[in-house]
């Protein structure tokens, strides 16, 4: 349903007490059953710029109702010129921005209200946590939960419940804490049990929750909505088919299946698990006005690479959303149409729907993939005219875009501007892989050594940019040590795109030897690139014996892969082998292979 233009205010033209605030602007949000309460405000405003001077009480009442609706910026002007800010003051500021996703500021104003001397209750505390959650650093929850024993609050459920969904997101699949902080709670509610469960959904414990899901039973009490699709989504992630399935009539019993985020989360799971006929059959049966349902349905055929269905009932449904529009995007993205995906969202625009963070991360990944800078740099200024919300993904999104379309250091000046907002890994990847790309492997290995300073959590990615950059620079030994440092230092399982960085750095330089056994000793089935990768290195510093070893494997994995063929008689021709070299070409033409031609994408 279409929501109504935000109501406006022309009879209120100035305050004395915001001096840089012209209120001819909309007060409140634009939901129907907000109006009364706008109007509320309203009159409460002109009682309060009629006061001679500013008093706490006055301005905590304001404070709390420019929070409840959405007004945050007239909150924060009057929270900072208020006299006398109490624990209600900084607590009613906390909780505004937390709601409204301002996490970063929130923790900031809890840091002025600890240099004020100001002491903290339950509430400020709940908040606080929520937004530690949400930015991660599992110091800060520690130093946060020390202050909580400190003021001898560990024992409310509020702050316990709060603690353990802070651990949960922040403890880097060490549930270790999370445990104990639950086994603590004298009196579990549901939502104790739920956040708890919730933990081991995050780290994709999904046997583990559903242990807990049983122990909850066992005490008398029953599962809520939130809990259900908590364990149904965890159960299309691992794909578990009955577990879901059971979940889903427990839906039927309890009569949640009438909500529609229920629905959707239904159809998202059978989606998930590859079944779209089970989740075309929920749809079927569920009710059409749920939105929701639709825009599942749409992201489930995404999903499974049916991208013609999906587009199919993106027509047929009745009114599309932003959900609706950034899926479609976001299909067309993944299957490499990119075209299509920036004609889908120019209609979009045209249509008056404003794109999120989401869309606006597909859009760009399609940007990236045509290499067409013009378009990515009128899509940077869309979302900065627009106010679209920078998050992580975003950002690593526009980095991304700008290194791939040739202008790194654009690339490296978004960097700079959005580094320290950053509380995940992904804007540090996009820029160290971008560097590594660009031949800079010495400012991608600085930016990384300043990553390795701050408690962000690294993942797989960000160790194959490193290695690509070691890679660039023939920095053998450094490579080694960070190849090394991932499982021994960070916990990371090193997968086959990283060998293969490893095999390449090592092949550079000319360690083939090395290589030829790193391989042999990897944990899992090469593929065709290792092989090939090996094999041109082989050509490159002329080692028959171990290229003749690397031609064998690759043709045991693809018998017509023709490059591997010229390679090997390229080998044997620079040994001076001439009769290997033309039996090997012989053989080609028998079986009709041919060496792919290359091509170039530049216009």
């Amino acid at each position: 349903m279409p929501q109504p233009k935000p109501i406006t205010t022309t009879w209120i033209t100035s305050s004395p007490w915001f001096p840089h605030s012209n209120l001819a602007h909309p007060f409140w949000p634009s939901l129907k059953a907000n109006k009364s309460i706008a109007w509320l405000i309203g009159d409460a405003r002109l009682l309060f710029d009629s006061c001679p001077k500013l008093d706490p009480v006055s301005c905590n009442i304001m404070v709390a109702g420019y929070v409840k609706i959405g007004q945050l910026e007239n909150a924060r002007q009057l929270f900072e010129i208020m006299p006398g800010k109490s624990c209600i003051s900084y607590t009613t500021m906390i909780m505004g921005l937390a709601q409204n996703a301002c996490w970063y500021e929130a923790v900031e104003v809890f840091k002025d209200m600890r240099s004020a001397g100001v002491i903290p209750n339950e509430v400020t505390l709940a908040s606080v946590l929520s937004a530690c959650a949400h930015l991660g650093g599992i110091w800060n929850c520690r130093m946060l939960h020390g202050l909580v024993i400190k003021l001898q609050l560990e024992g409310l459920v509020l702050i316990a419940t709060n603690l353990l969904h802070m651990y949960g997101l922040c403890s880097s699949g060490l549930l270790i804490w999370p445990g104990e902080l639950f086994e603590k709670i004298p009196l579990k509610d549901v939502v104790s049990w739920g956040t708890m469960i919730d933990c081991y959904v995050q780290v994709e414990w999904l046997a583990e929750a559903l242990t807990m899901y049983r122990a909850m039973l066992c005490t008398g009490l029953g599962p809520n909505d939130v809990m259900i699709v908590d364990l149904i989504s965890a159960c299309g992630q691992s794909m578990a088919l009955g577990e879901g399935q059971q979940f889903h009539s427990i839906t039927v019993r309890t009569g949640f299946d009438c909500y529609d985020f229920i629905q959707a989360t239904i159809i998202h799971f059978y989606a998930a698990c590859g079944r779209m006929t089970l989740a075309c059959l929920q749809f079927e049966l569920g009710i059409k006005d749920h939105l929701a349902s639709w825009n599942a349905l749409i992201a489930g055929f995404v999903r499974n690479d049916m991208i013609d269905e999906a587009r199919r009932i993106f027509n047929e449904i009745p009114e599309r959303d932003v959900f609706s529009w950034s899926a479609m995007i976001s299909g067309y993205t993944q299957s490499e149409q990119p075209n299509m995906a920036l004609e889908l969202f120019h209609g979009m625009v045209a249509c008056g729907i404003q794109p999120n963070e989401i869309t606006m991360v597909s859009v760009f990944s399609a940007i990236s993939t045509l290499g067409t800078l013009k378009e990515g740099k009128w899509a940077h200024e869309y979302i900065c005219n627009n106010s679209i919300p920078l998050n992580d993904n975003l950002s690593a999104a526009i980095i991304d875009m700008y290194a791939k379309c040739g202008s790194i250091n654009t690339a490296l000046r978004v960097f700079y501007q959005t580094r320290e907002k950053a509380s995940t890994v992904s804007p540090w990847n996009a820029i160290i892989c971008g560097l590594a790309m660009h031949g800079h492997a010495n400012l991608s290995l600085k930016i990384f050594s300043d990553l390795q300073s701050r408690h962000i959590k690294l993942n797989s990615i960000t160790f194959i940019g490193v290695l690509s950059a070691c890679c660039h620079s023939g920095l053998v030994e450094l490579g080694k040590r960070y190849f090394k440092i991932m499982k021994n230092v960070y916990n990371i399982e090193p997968n086959i795109k990283h060998y293969g960085c490893m095999v390449d750095l090592l092949g550079r330089a000319g360690q083939l030897k090395e290589a030829d056994d790193l391989i042999r000793g990897m944990p899992m089935k090469t593929d065709i690139v290792i092989w090939g990768t090996l094999l041109a290195a082989c050509r490159t510093h002329g080692n028959v014996e171990i290229g003749e070893r690397a031609a064998e494997s690759l043709a045991s994995l693809e018998p017509s892969h023709g490059a591997g063929r010229v390679l090997l008689s390229n080998i044997y021709a620079d040994a001076g082998r001439w009769e290997d070299a033309f039996s090997v070409r012989r053989a080609m033409q028998i079986q009709r292979m041919k060496k792919s031609p290359g091509c170039s994408g530049v216009v």
